[in-house]
């Protein structure tokens, strides 16, 4: 059921997303508005959300500030927005690990991803991708499982927090693949496990790619796969995780709620704006290859 309330929310958000017309309320907003994101800066969560705090700012009037709230799978700052002030003045830019997995594996949350939030917009979903150190033997999907099965337990693989979707994306390519990988923990953001797999001191990460796309653009690591179900346009020649081991997808996606009890005519006002929603389509078909939602 808690499953089922988490994918009812992120649909529900993508037709809100969708369907958004400005709406303002009269005297907002007065002050800076506030954007929790419950992770590192520098990660693709938080790289979303100041490209579209950017456009906000210029519709609302309004400086709109994120606010890096790290720790605890997400928790820490999911737990702060859901307890914020519900008049307009913090929101959160969600993502999978607050408003669908965490649910899915706490028995107990301090928060409820849909009894504590009025949801706002889909902001972008993302695919994940494979990357691998370039001193890694294997450049390709098939070769590295090949390889992996020949020594279990010798490749290494970042986990960037434990539950995190990446973590489980990493078990579930695992287990579908019939290997297994040695686990490298991190907290936080994936910019300290990039760097040791830029290193060869880690052979691989899976991660979302707007998080891993300056170190592949900068040749620091080597991106093998996505698992998007189809290829990106941007990068036909890039085979997906699937065309190895069928039917494998791993997305990501980002969301903008507010504390409930958040007015109407606000959580309308905070919609995407028309603005925002191109300089993310720009940034889709150059620096992040994501699919957004428009």
């Amino acid at each position: 059921m808690r499953m089922f309330h988490a994918v009812a929310i992120a649909a529900a958000l993508a037709c809100f997303g969708l369907a958004a017309q400005p709406l303002f309320a009269d005297d907002y907003p007065s002050r800076p508005i506030t954007d929790i994101v419950a992770s590192t800066p520098g990660g693709g969560t938080d790289i979303v959300s100041r490209i579209f705090g950017e456009q906000l700012s210029k519709q609302l009037g309004q400086p709109f500030v994120v606010e890096n709230i790290a720790g605890a799978g997400s928790l820490n700052g999911t737990v702060a927005a859901a307890r914020a002030t519900a008049d307009g003045y913090t929101l959160q830019t969600g993502l999978n690990a607050s408003m669908a997995v965490n649910p899915s594996l706490f028995a107990h949350l301090p928060y409820d991803p849909v009894d504590d939030f009025e949801p706002v917009g889909m902001l972008a979903e993302f695919p994940f991708a494979v990357v691998v150190s370039n001193n890694f033997p294997a450049r390709s999907i098939k070769e590295l499982i090949a390889l992996a099965k020949k020594d279990p337990g010798k490749i290494s693989i970042a986990v960037t927090g434990v539950g995190r979707l990446t973590h489980l994306t990493g078990l579930v390519f695992q287990d579908r693949a019939g290997v297994s990988l040695l686990p490298v923990p991190y907290n936080g953001g994936p910019a300290a496990a990039l760097a040791d797999v830029a290193g060869g001191r880690v052979s691989m990460i899976i991660e979302g790619y707007s998080g891993i796309v300056g170190s592949v653009k900068a040749g620091q690591v080597k991106l093998i796969a996505v698992a998007s179900r189809e290829r990106l346009p941007q990068f036909p020649d890039l085979p997906t995780v699937a065309e190895t081991i069928p039917d494998f997808s791993a997305t990501g996606w980002q969301v903008l709620v507010a504390p409930l009890g958040t007015p109407a005519p606000i959580t309308s006002a905070s919609r995407v704006p028309s603005e925002g929603r191109n300089a993310s389509r720009r940034l889709a078909e150059s620096d992040t290859a994501a699919r957004m939602i428009f």
